[in-house]
């Protein structure tokens, strides 16, 4: 198992982080960790409403999914449908030129901290990567 595989399951570490490896690797960590990665393009996300649509089809909502951030936050906290060792969740084109309002990117990190917690009472990790372009050749989450 390489480093970042077992690095991801370490559950202290899990939490909201800036990427700095290519996402190729952290895909093939994750696979080897037994991780359910997702991934989300915010590159031309304007509203709440196309980011909760991306967000769910990125995690393969069920059908309940109600599309507001009540229903984000109970979807990202079951994922019942989705059996892993733990969870990734990928944020392409996530940085200062993303053009959700402000207070939208508030609430959707406000819900993805609470979700790493979440999931920590669970015994799982549960990873948060913003990719914001050109990635490091080696892999070393930081804290936005």
């Amino acid at each position: 198992m390489n480093s970042l595989s077992s690095r991801l399951k370490n559950i202290n570490e899990a939490g909201v982080h800036q990427l700095n490896c290519t996402v190729d690797e952290l895909r093939a960590s994750a696979a080897q960790a037994q991780f359910s990665l997702f991934e989300v393009d915010m590159a031309q996300l304007q509203s709440k409403g196309e980011l909760l649509t991306e967000l769910a089809q990125a995690i393969h909502a069920p059908d309940w999914f109600g599309g507001n951030w009540d229903a984000m936050a109970d979807v990202l906290n079951d994922l019942s449908w989705q059996p892993a060792a733990g969870y990734i969740l990928v944020l392409h084109n996530s940085g200062d030129q993303q053009s959700l309002p402000v207070t939208d990117y508030s609430i959707m990190q406000e819900i993805l901290l609470d979700t790493v917690v979440f999931w920590k009472a669970e015994g799982k990790p549960f990873w948060v990567f913003f990719v914001e372009g050109k990635t490091l050749e080696k892999c070393q989450p930081r804290i936005p």
